[in-house]
């Protein structure tokens, strides 16, 4: 029973739309669950979660065949499980993982090893996650669950936030500025000559590239630095902050569903990633509000989502205090209409999802390195959280 229930799920991942989320839940309670609990004993809410997610992530169709030879590998599809529980059981490190499928038997039955000793080494476990991570298997495996759950639902909201990821690594310093040279005569005569589109490419700031680009999103990404920085942040008492690592850019979705995640360096603007995170969104769900703090306060990024067709309510920067009091010169403060006023408040729903994937699915102890690891190791977290309340609200 359970390697029937591990190799296959009970309804497969690309017929899953949202009006199934409903019926996929009742399966697990009503049919599901009362054939596991004689073999496995009780179900609690961790291990329910671990079942669901199991289930409804396509990891078996994301995952390559074996093609090497000499010894068989330990199976990836077992591996990857485990480290959707250590996400979702919270575990910092991999020895405590471990430990965990040592003490935990059915846990340990339910991602493939029947024994204790089937468990693999510990460096078997990094050379999987690191092939994870080569080959982008949390992303993928995320895409596809969004795509195939949120197929024609029409998502009011969209919050866009960034939260910080501290990291245990070093970064190596940026090079020191080249200074600038005054360009010559005929140098200032060829770019008079230039037309407004290659002027733009040359001197223009990467939100006016980015909203006058034809290039992709994954092209838009590959130009952000994703390497360890230092990153600093502003609370909302005006006390200044800094930390070493990453930052990640989640677009949250109503019922606070994460729809879109991309990592940058600390030291990246949220502002930069807004135009690649609205295009993929866009791909992926149909949603007709975005909503966004002060930061995003641009005109490209207004321009980016009216021509998506989108209506962005974003919190207006405050201007600058003025140096003269005159009553002509002194600029009113912007605020956002009152029906503008209700709809914002939603945005709290990216501030509760950062806090749940750092207090309960293991994004506070990042302890590999390299932007491409750190992102695995996030998207695990991503994942769970996605099925957690994908169930939440089928109920």
């Amino acid at each position: 029973m359970l390697k029937q229930i591990h190799s296959t799920p009970t309804i497969p991942p690309e017929h899953i739309g949202f009006s199934r989320l409903l019926q996929f839940a009742h399966l697990f309670q009503a049919e599901l669950f009362p054939r596991l609990e004689p073999e496995i004993g009780p179900i609690d809410d961790r291990l329910a979660l671990f079942i669901a997610a199991c289930s409804m992530i396509p990891f078996g169709r994301l995952l390559a065949p074996n093609s090497s030879t000499g010894r068989p590998p330990k199976s990836r599809l077992a591996l990857a499980h485990a480290f959707l529980a250590k996400s979702i059981f919270n575990c910092p490190h991999t020895r405590q993982l471990i430990a965990e499928l040592h003490t935990n038997e059915p846990l340990r039955r339910l991602c493939g090893y029947p024994c204790r000793s089937r468990i693999p080494h510990e460096s078997c476990f990094s050379r999987a996650f690191a092939e994870f991570a080569q080959s982008e298997l949390g992303q993928n495996a995320h895409e596809a669950l969004i795509r195939a759950t949120q197929e024609g639902r029409i998502i009011g909201h969209v919050a866009r936030d960034s939260t910080a990821i501290e990291a245990r690594e070093r970064f190596p310093k940026a090079p020191a500025p080249a200074p600038a040279k005054k360009p010559s005569r005929g140098s200032r005569k060829a770019f008079a000559r230039l037309s407004a589109a290659e002027r733009l490419a040359l001197t223009g700031t990467r939100l006016e590239k980015q909203l006058n680009s034809q290039a992709t999103a994954v092209e838009m990404l590959a130009e952000i630095p994703k390497t360890c920085s230092i990153g600093v942040k502003t609370n909302s008492k005006g006390h200044e902050s800094s930390w070493r690592g990453y930052k990640l850019h989640l677009d949250t979705g109503d019922g606070q569903i994460p729809l879109t995640a991309v990592l940058t360096g600390a030291s990246v603007h949220d502002s930069q990633v807004a135009i690649p995170l609205m295009k993929i969104t866009s791909a992926r769900a149909t949603h007709l509000y975005e909503l966004m703090d002060s930061a995003y306060d641009a005109a490209s990024i207004h321009a980016m989502s009216a021509r998506l067709f989108h209506v962005a309510i974003i919190d207006p920067k405050t201007p600058p205090k003025p140096k003269t009091q005159l009553p002509c010169r002194v600029k009113p403060i912007p605020v956002l209409d009152p029906p503008e006023v209700i709809r914002y408040r939603e945005r709290t729903m990216a501030e509760r999802v950062n806090g749940r994937l750092k207090d309960e699915f293991g994004a506070r102890f990042v302890r590999v390195r390299g932007a491409a690891k750190v992102m695995t190791h996030l998207m695990f977290g991503v994942l769970a959280l996605t099925v957690d309340q994908l169930l939440r609200l089928s109920r």
